[in-house]
């Protein structure tokens, strides 16, 4: 067991601030640089920079995104305009970094040889998960079972990663905020328009133009063979995020719902639409796949978990994998919130939200066909001593 392999160095999150000062962590400095966009908060300026996952070389880069307040949605008058894209309503948005592209293989891979670190611990009973920790474990993903179908378009390293699940996503964003010591989770609907538009209120963060977008973004009409692309390729939008439309298409943490009216502004990170059912949600962005209407700021998807998982061979079906497209066109981004949530808000984001998941996870963990394993500080110890076995 290599242990560069996986992320090894973890701990238990219960909010950042009771695991670094605010000056230890990422993404803070002082005083405004003198080059590169920041954010001016009460905690110091926002910067973007860059972290290696706990425990490998493999990096990824975080980028600020200034608090507001935006009208989410689109006119009427919008071309392509759909009718869940409306009623258009003011949002109060908090500031926040963002990843400055989607999980890429080379990150999500990470997470995918964790499960084979958990099924050893666990064969060997060391870590037992109890009711007491069970708050601190997570759910590995299973190897992929049709790996000819996800990586049929190419697995370089750099590829969004894609196929997940929104469990599986979910389960993703705790595992990394456990190894970090920052607060990682899908970002919600409201505040992934938010960012995509980077304080634009046309229908693509650069215009109105569909024709521009070929400059920003793959898709359907400049991409000359099926599959997503090499993150970073076109034009970032104005607060430096790339591919918010087109190439992979991403998971927010809503269940798909219609907007309903609102008299007030309505807050980014708490009024999301919860559900208890495995589908819809909500994905966003556009793919590779989607024509150019389909790619703009307020365009929305809503997941299909019968039709994703058609071709799947489980009884159950996955809890972490779809089989079937659109599934290949969708991946997710990272948000890190300057306000860390208490735990039992921010597991809102993380946990399984829905009986029937529950009971796919479950069939599997109790046939040994799945993973429940804790992520806590006390892992890369347990680790070097099975090692030493």
């Amino acid at each position: 067991m290599q242990r560069s392999s996986v992320a090894i160095l973890m701990v238990c999150l219960f909010g950042v601030s009771t695991l670094h000062g605010a000056e230890e962590l990422p993404g803070l400095a002082k005083e405004k640089p003198a080059e590169g966009f920041s954010v001016q908060t009460e905690q110091g300026w926002m910067i973007a920079y860059e972290m290696a996952i706990p425990g490998t070389e493999v990096k990824f880069r975080m980028v600020p995104v200034p608090g507001g307040e935006y009208v989410m949605g689109s006119p009427a008058t919008e071309p392509h305009r759909k009718d869940d894209e409306g009623p258009q309503r003011k949002v109060v948005v908090a500031p926040f970094w963002m990843a400055e592209c989607e999980v890429t293989w080379a990150e999500f891979r990470q997470f995918m040889e964790l499960y084979r670190v958990l099924k050893e611990l666990q064969a060997n009973r060391i870590r037992t998960v109890t009711d007491a920790n069970r708050i601190d474990a997570v759910t590995a993903p299973t190897p992929l079972y049709m790996p000819d179908f996800t990586f049929e378009f190419g697995d370089d390293p750099k590829l969004p990663a894609v196929s997940m699940t929104q469990y599986s996503a979910k389960q993703y964003t705790k595992w990394l905020s456990a190894i970090s010591g920052q607060q990682f989770r899908l970002p919600t609907e409201a505040e992934w328009e938010y960012a995509c538009r980077a304080g634009s209120t046309t229908a693509y963060s650069f215009g109105d133009d569909p024709a521009m977008l070929a400059e920003y973004g793959w898709f359907e009409s400049n991409t000359e063979k099926k599959g997503s692309r090499l993150v970073r390729q076109k034009k970032p939008n104005a607060w430096g995020l790339y591919d918010m439309h087109g190439n992979a298409a991403e998971w927010v943490i809503d269940g798909y719902a219609n907007y309903m009216p609102q008299d007030a502004a309505v807050n980014a990170a708490k009024d999301w639409a919860r559900t208890d059912k495995p589908d819809p949600r909500v994905v966003r962005g556009g793919s590779w796949e989607f024509p150019a209407a389909d790619c703009r700021s307020s365009a929305r998807l809503a997941s299909d978990d019968e039709a994703w998982k058609y071709q799947d061979p489980n009884l159950p079906l996955s809890p972490w994998w779809y089989t079937d497209d659109p599934a290949r066109g969708v991946g997710f981004r990272l948000l890190r919130p300057l306000q860390p949530l208490p735990r039992m808000e921010i597991e809102d984001f993380w946990k399984i939200d829905a009986e029937d998941i529950q009971y796919d996870v479950d069939d599997r963990l109790n046939e040994g066909r799945g993973v429940l394993g804790l992520v806590d500080k006390d892992l890369p110890q347990a680790i070097l001593d099975l090692q030493k076995k």
